[in-house]
C-alpha cells in the first residue's frame, strides 16, 4: 500500500512540475516566475526524497540539502533584484 502511495506522490509531483514550468515560461509577471522557480526547487526536494524512499537509500540526503540551499539562495537573490535592481551592493567612495 505504501509503495502505491509513494508512486502516486511521484506522479503528482511530476505533474506539478509541468504546471510550474508552464508558469515560469508564461508567467504574467517576474514575481510569478520567481515563485514558480522556488516551488520547482521544493518539488525537486520532494521528488528526490521520494526516490530515496523507493530505493531505500540514504545517499540522496546530501543532494536534498544542496537543492534546498541553492533554491533558497536563488529565491533570495531574485527577490533582492526585484526590489532594488541589484544583487550585490558595493559602496562607492568617489
Amino acid at each position: 500500500m505504501i509503495d502505491i502511495m509513494i508512486r502516486l506522490a511521484l506522479v503528482f509531483c511530476s505533474l506539478s512540475m509541468l504546471g510550474l514550468i508552464y508558469r515560469v515560461i508564461k508567467g504574467p509577471s517576474v514575481a510569478d516566475r520567481v515563485i514558480a522557480l522556488d516551488a520547482i526547487g521544493v518539488n525537486l526536494v520532494a521528488i528526490t526524497a521520494l526516490i530515496s524512499i523507493v530505493l531505500n537509500s540514504h545517499a540522496f540526503l546530501e543532494i536534498i540539502l544542496l537543492i534546498g540551499i541553492l533554491a533558497f539562495i536563488g529565491t533570495v537573490a531574485f527577490a533582492k533584484y526585484l526590489e532594488k535592481g541589484v544583487i550585490i551592493e558595493r559602496e562607492r567612495n568617489h
